[in-house]
C-alpha cells in the first residue's frame, strides 16, 4: 500500500475530493469535520493536505482567493484500487456484518 494510504485522515480526504471533484481547503475541512463529528486542529489538517499534494495524490491550484484541491489520475487510481479492497474485506465479512 502507498505510505499516504497508510493514515485514516488522508484517505477520507481523498474519498470527499472523489465524491465532490473539487473543493476548496476550507470546504475540505467542513466536509471532513461533520464526518468526524469533531474540530480538525488547521496545522494538522492542512499537514495531511499538503502531504498528499507532495506525494502527486492531490493537486492544488489557485482559484481567486482560494486554494482549491482535487485528485490526480495517479490518486483516482490508488483510491480505487483501496476501495477495492475495502469491497472485497467487506464482502467476505458480510455474513458476520450487519451493514446496510
Amino acid at each position: 500500500m502507498a505510505r499516504w494510504l497508510q493514515s485514516g485522515r488522508r484517505r477520507d480526504l481523498c474519498f470527499l475530493l472523489a465524491e465532490a471533484g473539487e473543493l476548496r481547503g476550507q470546504q475540505l475541512k467542513s466536509a471532513l469535520e461533520s464526518h468526524y463529528g469533531s474540530r480538525l486542529e488547521p496545522k494538522s489538517f492542512y499537514g495531511s493536505l499538503s502531504a498528499l499534494v507532495d506525494a502527486g495524490i492531490v493537486e492544488k491550484r489557485t482559484q481567486g482567493l482560494h486554494d482549491v484541491y482535487a485528485l490526480t489520475s495517479e490518486g483516482e487510481a490508488a483510491l480505487c484500487e483501496h476501495a477495492d479492497w475495502v469491497r472485497r474485506c467487506l464482502d467476505a465479512a458480510d455474513d458476520r456484518l450487519e451493514c446496510e
